[in-house]
């Protein structure tokens, strides 16, 4: 999906105009006898009963996201592109008014950020707004019913343009961010008998790379062990599917391991449908234009609708482009395909439509209810206010010079000093307002000098001279610079995780003024801060990453002190040469000497570290400790018996860790407890650490103890072998709190080594 990532917001918005009605009319016209209406039968019934009275054209022209309908049905256009990453989006099926009610829609922070809060509660909270507001649009006409997101391939690579559009790169932690956004957006864990909306969980399977080193994503083959397949890359997707339920998933343009991702039956069928259970009322869309890819860039057949009837035959249901609809009759005439094949694909559609209440009335179903005045604005900007105070990382503060004080005189220089656009990141819709560092700075009652001094990627130093200046005259500097949405984008992959432009020679420049320096660095991804982090006359750095309409507020109240930062990172900081020991298409993990891997994410990487995952420094101290000491040995046939009752062995209570968090400073902060363990159990080489629980404890005051409970499944436990299925392996292991290390405990497994899953292996 090709999308201009940085556009004035004025070019978001639509005039307001006629819509189509957003539903089909169940009561009046041809739809009306059609047992598609029936309630009283079950979602596939009801669209097998639809689809039975398609012709042919009919049913090939409906297998495109922007189906057509059948009129001489009754049945109405739809649009199956609908984007609602961080808040719906302004493309294709969300349609903005120039003024008044559907206007904007709240832009929450980016994924990222939101994933830095390691605060599931929130991550439900901010979904169940989007769909909401996502409900109150599309009764309206101007939304669909089902949403393209989340994207919840963990970020393996920090050159990635796309990064920003996920939690991070753990993938424990990716898994339940997207159990949580799956249960607030679609109404509930698989709710019956409607969605509130329809989630796509995306890009299935190995989607990481957009362009790099001559390598496009449209004809990358991604080369990944099935160990690393099972262990990495697919959990998040196996969380989506089988645990929340969600209504949709993405196949993704790379092939994995030789077939295209949507032309793969391996990966959508034995894995998706057999493995993980997506049923017949789900479906499958492709992203834009990949089942042209299949033929184009992959070469995997040798004709176009032959790459049609191999995505449909695989299981990919709804083609984002045209390539189904132009070349599907041909394919069928050519005995590549039958009709049923075609029926098939839009019965899942359709069942998940009328999983939506797509067919029913507002006095049967009670989304449908919904409108503008249900949409609660100021509760909706006060969660977007809070995920980005929450998100925002501290990652120095020497000689505690944050919080500022305020009625200081302050230099804002930087080349984001006056973002608004910029701070939605990618896939963003029109916001009630956006509030940029000089309002936020502003509005925090410093008297404000604001200097570019350079731009975001150029080269050009001409305003140095004037940057320093004012840095002269102030009390204190505030630096606001780093990525934004035109050096990593989707389509556009970064060449190196260093400062782009001449921004690291400003800092420095600012550094030798002596006065009180804080730099605040926005983007998706890290960039390397050794030179930042080594330089005494740089104080603080404030990861910021894409923090939405209420930016600049949430991060002066953090400069100012009325938010006590506690966001953790979600991704490694590596040193700028990283990139050049590894490439991006090296889907390894761990490290190999052979090919110069370093290993990646801080599960395999080995080498120092600028910093790490998990980092984040507060305004205050904590102290933990476990409320009774856990137990030193774990018995591996107690414990697969006492998870019988679990829906999957892997979901298994293993122990839930009591703690308490008692703040032992003279500031009241949130604090995040990040539970790792470690171990030399079970197939080798080992991971060097694995997140196994967090949890987000709030407003703990000065003096006072807060407590909290890590709960740790069997699969957290467990460790994966070569052919991707998950054990319990007998040996020792070591938990460990916190980042950097301040609690541990070394425990036992007993037993025999017991099977906790069966991974499908792939065809040989």
């Amino acid at each position: 999906m090709l999308l201009v990532a940085f556009v004035a917001l004025s070019l978001c918005l639509y005039a307001a105009s006629p819509v189509k009605a957003a539903f089909p009319d169940c009561v009046n016209g041809p739809l009306a006898s059609n047992p598609v209406c029936d309630t009283r039968k079950d979602p596939i019934t009801r669209a097998k009963a639809l689809i039975a009275r398609f012709n042919t054209t009919e049913l090939v022209a409906n297998t495109v996201n922007s189906s057509p309908g059948v009129p001489r049905l009754g049945l109405p256009p739809y649009e199956w592109w609908n984007e609602a990453l961080h808040g719906l989006a302004a493309n294709h099926g969300v349609k903005f008014t120039s003024s008044g009610n559907f206007s904007f829609a709240t832009s929450f922070p980016q994924t990222i950020l939101l994933g830095a809060t390691f605060d599931d509660p929130l991550v439900k909270s901010v979904a169940t707004t989007i769909s909401t507001e996502a409900r109150a649009f599309n009764n309206a006409g101007r939304a669909g019913l089902d949403f393209w997101t989340p994207n919840i391939n963990p970020f393996r690579d920090p050159r990635w343009g796309r990064g920003q559009e996920t939690p991070g790169e753990d993938p424990f932690h990716v898994s339940q961010y997207v159990l949580n956004l799956i249960d607030g957006l679609q109404g509930g864990i698989d709710p019956q008998p409607y969605f509130k909306v329809m989630a796509d969980c995306k890009h299935l399977a190995g989607y990481d790379l957009e362009s790099s080193g001559g390598v496009s994503r449209h004809s990358f083959n991604a080369i990944i062990t099935t160990q690393e397949l099972s262990e990495y890359y697919l959990p998040s997707f196996q969380t989506c599917v089988r645990d929340a339920k969600v209504a949709s998933v993405m196949c993704s343009y790379n092939s994995l391991n030789g077939p295209p991702a949507c032309a793969d039956p391996y990966l959508l069928q034995t894995i998706l449908r057999d493995y993980w259970g997506f049923g017949e009322d789900r479906w499958v869309v492709s992203d834009c234009d990949a089942v042209s890819d299949v033929f184009a860039t992959h070469h995997f057949t040798s004709s176009i609708e032959g790459a049609a009837a191999a995505a449909l035959k695989a299981g990919t249901d709804v083609n984002c482009g045209s390539t189904y609809s132009a070349n599907l009759i041909a394919a069928r005439n050519e005995d590549l395909i039958t009709n049923t094949d075609i029926s098939n694909a839009l019965v899942r559609q359709y069942a998940g439509l009328v999983r939506a209440g797509y067919f029913d009335p507002a006095n049967v179903q009670p989304y449908r209810q919904l409108g503008w005045s249900d949409v609660s604005t100021s509760a909706a900007q006060t969660l977007a206010y809070t995920v980005a105070a929450e998100g925002m990382v501290l990652l120095k503060n020497s000689g505690n010079t944050l919080p500022l004080k305020a009625g200081l005189k302050i230099a804002l220089i930087g080349p984001l000093v006056n973002a608004t656009v910029a701070m939605q990141g990618n896939y963003f819709g029109n916001p009630p307002f956006l509030i940029s560092p000089l309002a936020g700075a502003v509005a925090a009652g410093y008297s404000v000098t604001s200097v570019l001094g350079a731009t975001t990627s150029g080269t050009d130093s001409s305003g140095f001279a004037a940057a320093v200046a004012a840095a002269k005259a102030a009390d204190a500097i505030v630096y606001v610079g780093g990525l934004d949405n035109t050096v990593e984008a989707e389509g556009l992959d970064r060449t190196s995780i260093t400062w782009p432009g001449v921004q690291l020679n400003l800092i420095q420049s600012l550094a030798t003024v002596g006065k009180p320096l804080v730099v605040v660095q926005f983007g998706g991804g890290q960039v390397d801060n050794t030179v930042l982090k080594s330089n005494a006359g740089v104080n603080s750095i404030i990861w910021a990453g894409y923090p939405g309409q209420s930016g600049g507020t949430a991060l002066f109240d953090i400069i100012r002190g009325k938010v006590a930062p506690a966001g953790r990172l979600p991704i490694t900081q590596y040193p700028s040469t990283y990139t050049s020991h590894v490439v991006m298409s090296d889907m390894n993990l761990r490290p190999n000497t052979a090919t110069g891997n370093p290993g990646r994410t801080y599960k395999w990487y080995g080498g120092e570290t600028v910093y790490p995952f998990g980092a984040g420094l507060h305004y205050t101290t904590f102290a933990l400790a476990f409320q009774t000491t856990p137990a030193a040995t774990y018995s591996i046939a107690t414990l697969v018996a006492n998870a019988g009752s679990a829906p999957f062995l892997d979901l298994g209570v293993f122990d839930v860790f009591n703690l308490n968090v008692h703040n032992t400073g003279t500031v009241a902060s949130d604090f995040v407890s990040l539970l790792f363990v470690t171990s030399t159990a079970g197939p080798a080489p080992h991971p060097l650490k694995e997140l196994i629980s967090y949890s987000r404890v709030h407003a703990v005051a000065a003096g006072a103890t807060a407590t909290t409970q890590l709960k740790v499944t069997l699969g957290s436990i467990s460790r994966t072998d070569a052919n991707g299925s998950a054990w319990l392996f007998p040996g020792s292991y070591t938990l460990s709190l916190d980042v950097p290390q301040q609690l541990t405990h070394a425990f036992t497994l007993t037993g025999t080594a017991t099977q906790l899953t069966n991974f499908p292996l792939p065809p040989s």
